[in-house]
């Protein structure tokens, strides 16, 4: 057994060296490797499914109480400072590896149907599996300078997939958004972590926290500068998982593929912020201000997301949204203490929230032979309707992905949101009802999803037709929660509409089968973390926290008590969404009329992006002409007037060229003689 943490190395290196070999054949025998298509998937397949093997060979021998593993060897050395690389293995870890290296296998086999007709499938392959490598390694980081190397590779894959389509401008502006956004973030990152070496002396997680926590306490460093330095850390996290104020780019990452909107938002780069925030707990947990401000965070970025939801039209979208609102969960879980619940949320999410974008992905792969394959059209919900009947696999996963995350039990969603939401109660009341009524919306927003995609009837043959009609009469048609406005009329009027089937099809089994595989532990890993034998708690809990074994009978009151609370505000939020988009009983269309103000806010994201727009993108631009003008005029203007009083003074000067000394000196002489004067003057 010990050989296998020996090798653990290997684990990031078996997808690298799959994306090297993948990577060297396009760039050397292009046309060669691009007909070797799915030779190219096999190969990166195998070696994802070796490092899964590692992966849970790890895992199995830390549930048998194997000691956590660290290899180390010094990197860089000078004078006192020294700085080591390596790998670690402990429980937090393995869990990682586990839920990584699984959707990763998924999503790549998921995908080679969902990109079958794509010209590029060999470099998406590579794509993934150099993303998953990045994943891996940061994983496996025993120390914060090595988690900031696969931070930026994570951040840098992200960028190349979500703008994988760079043809088309969307893709090219999204992943543009995506890299400066977390640019913010990860620069926050640096200088924090700097600041804590400057004060510690270590990059390690547990040397941080016990220094730190001498210095503060001896008063050596004030507490204001080591609050500083964590919140500095935490704004790395704040980007990377979508966090407000720097949740912006999540959205827009939707024009890249939906394999890798799946990758992306289970179980890599939204994953690594609150990675990072609970190995970095042993410096967080000591420090209430930052506690509390990653609490609220969390919070915040919680409730935001879901009423965005609210309004969403298309698939994608509204799950990205969704997504970040379940990341405000995990990390105001961290905030809170919650250390367990939120990394068990973090693993029941991955699972479901894979499925849910992979089932999006399988319902845009059958639209675009209804609708054409204009995106937009193809994502957009309000023409789609009674898909159940043409994907009924796709339907079911996405209907079991949609009650996990709406907190109905036993699906995995249920235990996990259960349990933030009472430790949460427990810590601070205001921020449990903030948690307590975005569960309601989650469960509004995702039935709504459900509902408007997979039953009714079909709208994708003549539901433009209509919209147009309806918009010229009343400037609005209510396909939706109120309405489509004129000003969006522009997206469905121009696009090439080629037909080639009637109804829409089931995905090919490469798609469906992801999908029911992952719906088993949408389904049943939440019962891993069953408040009354809670083996997942038994296993991941807070550094130097030790977990007694309960004496005395559980205590089933309080957990029906907490538990009914927060399936009930469930219920009522999918008996809403029935009223409205499955019996029609109620007219979303009529309330948003009467909400509009409301409506609209939610529908342009809180005009959070107008005011990124007019504030950076236009103030950047402002002051770079500024700078310009000044660069013009009065840079140039030096140096073009020191040029021209070397011209004028050169051409005078070569009038009073005779060749006689005693001319020269005579010059000389008067010039000395003037500047005596003007010095004596003076």
């Amino acid at each position: 057994m010990e050989a296998i943490y020996e090798y653990a190395w290997l684990i990031p290196v078996f997808p690298l060296l799959g994306a090297a070999l993948v990577g060297i054949g396009l760039i050397s025998f292009n046309q060669a490797t691009n007909r070797l298509r799915q030779a190219n998937a096999v190969l990166i397949l195998t070696l994802m499914g070796a490092a899964a093997v590692f992966s849970f060979a790890l895992l199995s021998s830390q549930i048998q109480g194997h000691e956590p593993f660290v290899r180390t060897f010094e990197w860089a050395a000078a004078g006192d400072f020294r700085l080591t690389m390596g790998y670690t293995v402990d429980h937090l870890t393995t869990l990682m590896l586990a839920v990584v290296t699984t959707v990763a296998i998924l999503v790549m086999i998921y995908t080679d149907g969902y990109m079958a007709h794509e010209k590029s499938y060999a470099r998406f392959y590579a794509y993934l599996s150099l993303f998953s490598a990045s994943m891996l390694g940061l994983v496996i980081s025993p120390n914060l300078v090595q988690v900031y190397i696969f931070w930026e590779l994570v951040g840098m894959c992200s960028y190349l997939l979500i703008g994988f389509w760079y043809d088309r401008k969307g893709a090219a502006d999204a992943c543009q958004k995506a890299f400066v956004t977390n640019r913010v973030g990860d620069f926050g990152l640096l200088l924090g972590m700097l600041g804590l070496y400057w004060a510690t002396g270590s990059f390690e997680f547990d040397i941080m926290g016990e220094r730190l926590e001498t210095l503060v306490s001896s008063g050596s460093l004030s507490a204001g500068l080591a609050v500083l330095f964590a919140i500095l850390v935490f704004l790395g996290p704040v980007a990377k998982s979508a966090q407000f104020p720097l949740h912006v780019w999540l959205p827009d990452a939707m024009e890249g593929p939906t394999p890798i909107s799946a990758l992306i938002h289970a179980a890599t780069m939204v994953a690594a912020g609150v990675f990072l925030v609970a190995r970095m707990f042993p410096v967080f947990e000591q420090l209430p201000t930052v506690m509390n401000v990653i609490a609220w965070t969390g919070g915040v970025t919680a409730f935001l997301g879901a009423t965005i939801a609210i309004t969403q039209n298309d698939i994608k979208k509204g799950l990205a949204y969704s997504t970040m609102s379940q990341l405000g969960y995990m990390v105001m879980a961290m905030g809170v203490g919650a250390y367990t619940a939120g990394l068990f949320h973090l693993m029941t999410h991955a699972y479901f929230k894979a499925m849910l974008f992979l089932g999006s992905g399988s319902v845009i792969h059958g639209m675009e032979e209804v609708v054409g394959h204009d995106p937009t059209l193809a994502q957009d919900m309000r023409l789609m309707g009674n898909l159940r009947k043409y994907m009924p696999i796709t339907a079911i996963t996405f209907l079991i992905g949609t009650l996990a995350i709406c907190g109905i039990p036993p699906f995995a969603g249920f235990w996990s949101k259960d349990e933030i939401l009472s430790l949460t109660f427990q810590a601070n009341p205001i921020l449990w009802l903030i948690g307590y009524i975005t569960a309601g919306m989650t469960a509004f927003y995702m039935f709504r999803m459900y509902f408007m995609t997979f039953e009714g009837e079909f709208r994708g043959k003549d539901a433009e037709i209509k919209g147009v009609l309806k918009a010229e009469a009343a400037g609005v048609y209510a396909f939706g929660p109120g309405a489509m406005h004129a000003q969006e009329l522009g997206t469905h009027q121009d696009h090439d509409d080629h037909h080639h089937a009637d109804t829409p099809h089931e995905s090919p089994l490469t798609m469906t089968f992801p999908l029911m595989a992952l719906a088993v532990p949408s389904m049943l890993i939440g019962l891993l973390g069953m408040p009354w034998a809670n083996r997942f708690e038994a296993f991941i809990h807070a550094p130097g926290e030790i977990i007694e074994e309960a004496h005395g009978a559980f205590d089933w009151g309080e957990f029906l008590i907490a538990g009914g609370s927060s399936v009930g505000i469930g219920l009522l939020g999918i008996t809403l969404a029935s009223l409205m988009y499955a019996r029609k009983s109620i007219n979303p269309a009529a309330i948003a009329k009467k909400i509009e103000p409301l409506y609209w806010l939610s529908r342009n994201k809180w005009y959070l992006d107008d005011i990124n727009y007019k504030v950076f993108v236009q103030g950047s631009r402002r002051i770079a002409r500024q700078v310009l003008e000044v660069d013009s005029k009065v840079v140039d203007g030096i140096v073009n007037l020191t040029g021209f009083v070397t011209l004028v003074t050169g051409e005078g000067l070569k009038y009073f060229e005779n060749g006689r000394a005693q001319f020269y000196a005579l010059i000389v002489f008067g010039a000395v003689l003037g500047l005596v004067v003007v010095f004596g003057v003076t």
